[in-house]
């Protein structure tokens, strides 16, 4: 299936990684050829240098999208060690790569060593510091201040041969204080109270297996055990009058603990024949069975709305299980040179089940004891074939039908005291849909490709799901010489016309790229992209408690984006790189709705913003051995619906680069 247009945020964030941070350097130094020690040769280049930054407006806004700070750092480092003959004793490859070490907000470290026909150890770990921002709208109570630090280590037995065995471990931990509200007494008419929460989370996962080579069949299977377990404590720092001081309600003390963890095993399994004359045949099969519990112990004292005392407990716990299965097989004939037939037929089942335990406790008085069971089971079969014909060297054409099944289950199952109801759903709905497309290369340097896809599906799960939907996509590619140009257009149309709200996607995307090596001490490169696309989706919701039926939530962006670089080389001695991306959402015309409608849907049908990043960097080489580096980047980001979050900022950098 095609893939579907991004979301404007996603093309965003790729228009901005067009360009090359600021900092490490890409400029090289010494000599590629590395030195001979001993039994071994060695190459090695390490960039340490110092970062500054100020800003102008949110700054937390800034810590969100960019978080560069000041100080000393371990910009760039790369040490290799390698046998000179391929016998070494103990180890014939050692790869360090190190990448912002001292205090950036990524910091990125990789580990590799290897001896040959024997072992590979392969090691990744990475820190992100993670600030999200409270816009404020939520007056600064809702904002995360973590660190997250990820590790990989992968050992593998007998590399190079077709008996190998896998051994790994991962983990992932995030800790760090954030900010929450609760409201309390009175959920429709309380009050809202700031809690301080200790944001703890880790998840380990052990993972074992094997790979066998017979008569060009390759088997490879793996067992993964995961565990995950969330701690984030909340407790209010003293008595508050909540963020409306003027109504009775106070909470004195509030203190929550909520643990939540569980376990995940799975097993994978995958079968490939590698590409024969005739057919290739490769399969997966997975399967985890998934397994979460929490609990709930909550405790609040203080005042209502009535001005009395208020003292309640609230103690809640459940378990669910996730089992889920998948298998895959795609089968490749090959009749003939120019024709590629292939078939893929997948089946997917995941079930969710689970209960959980409510029970609160108000001053003594009030027991409720309320008890749920939830299962949802979703089975899918989907099979596709398609064929590719080669008619001429320059043309070919390709086409494909599509057929998935998907049967949805459900069950709700509610205890209250001594009265019990359930509830059971089905629903079913079946895809069908046909590819088709073709490829030209009318010229050597020309190539010309086309795609459309037309899909229908009976019945959309989510009012917001692909029912009735068609894309098209055109894509051209330029080279000749020292130029090269594509550019790429896309269409996404989708209605889905349910009982309840009729929902409506139009996307259009538009981006050319172009690139000019004219000499080898300079080069020009630079793009443009478009994307546009709106939504409408019918709501209903509670006005004055009155339910207002029959109104659609509109939401409409236009997205520019442009970026483009520039490379000189001066005497090879001085290597200069100047570029800058710039991103633009004009939003849309906003629509009037009806006399019901508030104004505040109305302002958020659009996001109207803008986004500036130039930079530019200078490397000057000092000594075969030694360059100085040096660059600025600026960054000016503005929005329109809240200004407040608007903000400037100057950053840099100076370094040296070098190798021994």
């Amino acid at each position: 299936m095609i893939r579907r247009l991004a979301v404007p945020m996603a093309l965003l964030a790729a228009a901005a990684c067009a360009q090359p941070p600021v900092a490490p350097t890409d400029a090289k130094v010494g000599e590629a050829r590395g030195q001979n020690v001993g039994l071994y040769n060695v190459v090695q280049s390490w960039e340490t240098g110092y970062r500054f930054h100020s800003t102008g407006g949110n700054e937390a806004k800034y810590r969100s999208d960019v978080n560069y700070g000041n100080g000393i750092r371990l910009l760039a480092g790369r040490l290799s060690v390698n046998s000179r003959d391929g016998h070494g004793r103990l180890l014939d490859e050692l790869v360090l790569a190190v990448q912002g070490l001292g205090n950036d907000p990524y910091q990125a470290a990789t580990l590799r060593m290897a001896k040959n026909r024997l072992y590979r150890y392969d090691l990744l770990w990475r820190e992100s510091a993670y600030f999200n921002p409270a816009v404020p709208v939520s007056f600064g109570q809702h904002r995360m201040d973590t660190t997250r630090r990820m590790q990989d280590h992968d050992f593998v037995l007998f590399p190079q041969s077709k008996f190998r065995l896998f051994a790994g471990f991962s983990r992932s931990l995030q800790q760090g204080p954030a900010l929450t509200t609760v409201n309390v007494f009175d959920s429709v008419r309380g009050d809202e109270f700031a809690l301080f929460a200790d944001v703890r989370r880790r998840q380990n996962e052990f993972r074992f297996g094997n790979e066998v080579s017979v008569l060009g069949v390759k088997l490879n299977w793996m067992q993964v055990w995961e565990s995950y377990r969330e701690e984030t404590p909340a407790a209010l720092t003293g008595p508050s009058l909540g963020n409306n001081a003027a109504d009775r309600t106070r909470l004195n003390s509030l203190s929550r603990t909520q643990p939540y963890e569980g376990t995940t095993p799975s097993f994978r399994l995958n079968l490939f024949r590698e590409k024969g004359e005739r057919w290739a045949l490769n399969g997966r099969f997975t399967y985890s069975a998934g397994r979460r519990s929490f609990q709930l112990d909550e405790t609040a004292t203080g005042i209502d709305r009535f001005n009395a005392a208020a003292n309640r407990q609230i103690a809640a716990a459940g378990q669910g299980r996730r089992p889920v299965a998948t298998g895959q097989l795609t089968l490749s004939l090959f009749p003939t040179s120019r024709i590629t037939v292939t078939n893929h037929t997948a089946f997917h089942s995941a079930r969710m089940e689970g209960d959980s335990r409510y029970r609160e406790f108000n001053n003594g008085d009030l027991d409720i004891n309320q008890a749920d069971f939830r299962y949802l089971g979703i089975r899918t079969i989907s099979n596709s074939a398609g064929a590719w014909f080669q008619l001429k060297p320059w043309a070919a054409v390709h086409g494909g039908y599509q057929y998935s099944n998907r049967l949805i289950r459900s069950t709700e199952l509610i205890t209250i005291e001594d009265f019990t109801g359930g509830v059971t759903s089905r629903q079913s709905n079946v895809l069908h849909a046909g590819q088709a497309g073709f490829r030209l290369r009318p010229a050597k340097p020309l190539t010309v490709a086309i795609d459309g896809e037309v899909g229908r599906q009976s019945r959309a799960f989510f009012p917001v799901s692909e029912k009735d939907y068609d894309t098209y996509s055109a894509r051209l590619l330029w080279r000749q010489g020292p130029f090269s140009v594509s550019g790429t257009a896309r269409s996404y149309n989708n209605s889905n016309m349910v009982s309840l709200f009729a929902h409506s996607a139009k996307g259009r995307q538009f981006a050319a790229d172009g690139s000019w090596t004219p000499r080898d001490w300079f080069s020009l490169d630079g793009g443009y992209a478009r994307l546009n696309s709106d939504t409408h989706t019918g709501i209903a919701y509670f006005l004055a408690a009155v339910m207002i039926r029959g109104e659609q939530s509109l939401y409409v962006s236009n997205l520019h984006s442009s970026h483009m670089g520039a490379r000189f080389s001066i005497g090879q001695r001085v290597d200069l790189y100047a570029g800058f991306t710039l991103s633009r959402d004009t939003g849309g015309r906003g629509r009037q709705g009806s006399a019901s409608a508030q104004a505040a849907f109305i302002s958020v049908q659009a996001f109207p913003m803008d986004f500036d990043s130039p930079l530019a960097r200078v490397s000057v080489k000092l000594h075969p051995k030694v360059r100085w580096n040096a660059g600025y980047q600026y960054y000016r980001y503005r929005e329109d619906l809240l200004s407040a979050q608007n903000y400037r900022a100057h950053t840099g950098f100076t370094s040296v680069l070098w190798t021994f």
